[in-house]
């Protein structure tokens, strides 16, 4: 059987990147480049020593930042990026200045993610460790798979709201969702089937949510003094990064979803 290949777009094939150098920082025009073509020019001009990367003119680039380690290594996006942006990402921090598509920090292992704007669907996916930090909207399934292991805690903040689906299958980590940045002041704060199937970790919502939205696999309770101490470092850094006000993120009590089963499915499978 023949691997299938991922041709160029028409209109990408022959558009090169224009990368200039500045010190540290690399400077990249994205505008109609291929983004196979784009991904290159991006972990070259870290291999040459740059320490920043800043890229204009994203229109819809898939991968960027996938599989990137470093801890030294920073990548600024100013546009929109495509689908699986910090996909398996070990390390590196990445700043939208902009929306984002799907996919955002796909089974990512550690490092950071701010977005200034709204994020699509399964945000999150299988994600082990890091942060990723979202100002606005977002999707369905975010948070979809998250897990935990040891001191690798995944942890992602939406500010706005989110569809179905919330924290599916969730087994560790630390999902948050504010409601505050949305384009939907009429919707409710999240949408129906939060945290079914969710096995492990913990999900934060601010304010209250009716019992109908949450998967029967969770309990629902109001954070308490200790869930607090815990979630309010975790708000303060997402403050700092969106340049929001904490005492108003505050200013609501949170709902705290747990799963009531580490085994949730465990009377469907013989053995």
């Amino acid at each position: 059987m023949n691997p299938v290949k991922s041709e160029p777009i028409e209109g990408y094939a022959k558009v090169e990147p224009v990368v200039a150098r500045d010190g540290d920082v690399a400077t990249i025009d994205a505008d109609g480049v291929y983004y196979r073509n784009l991904n290159e020019a991006v972990r070259g001009a870290f291999e040459a020593g740059a320490k920043t990367v800043a890229i204009e003119n994203v229109n819809g680039q898939r991968y960027i930042g996938t599989g990137l380690a470093g801890k030294d290594r920073r990548i600024e996006i100013h546009g929109t990026p495509g689908n699986d942006m910090a996909m398996f990402m070990d390390g590196p921090a990445i700043e939208v200045f902009g929306n984002a598509q799907d996919g955002v920090g796909n089974t990512m292992n550690a490092g950071r993610v701010v977005v200034h704007g709204d994020a699509g669907d399964v945000l999150g996916y299988g994600m082990r460790g890091g942060r990723v930090f979202i100002k606005g909207d977002v999707g369905y399934r975010v948070g979809i798979h998250m897990k935990a292991y040891e001191d690798l805690v995944p942890i992602m903040v939406c500010g706005g709201k989110a569809r179905d689906f919330f924290g599916e299958y969730m087994a560790g980590g630390i999902l948050v969702l504010l409601g505050m940045n949305t384009q939907f002041p009429e919707q409710p704060l999240v949408g129906g089937f939060c945290g079914t199937g969710m096995h492990g970790g913990a999900i934060f919502l601010r304010g209250a949510v009716e019992p109908w939205q949450i998967g029967k696999e969770c309990g629902i309770f109001t954070a308490d003094e200790e869930d607090m101490g815990r979630l309010t470092p975790i708000l303060a850094d997402f403050c700092e990064a969106q340049g929001m006000n904490l005492d108003e993120v505050l200013s609501v009590a949170f709902t705290k979803l747990v799963p009531v089963s580490h085994r949730p499915y465990g009377k469907l499978y013989a053995g």
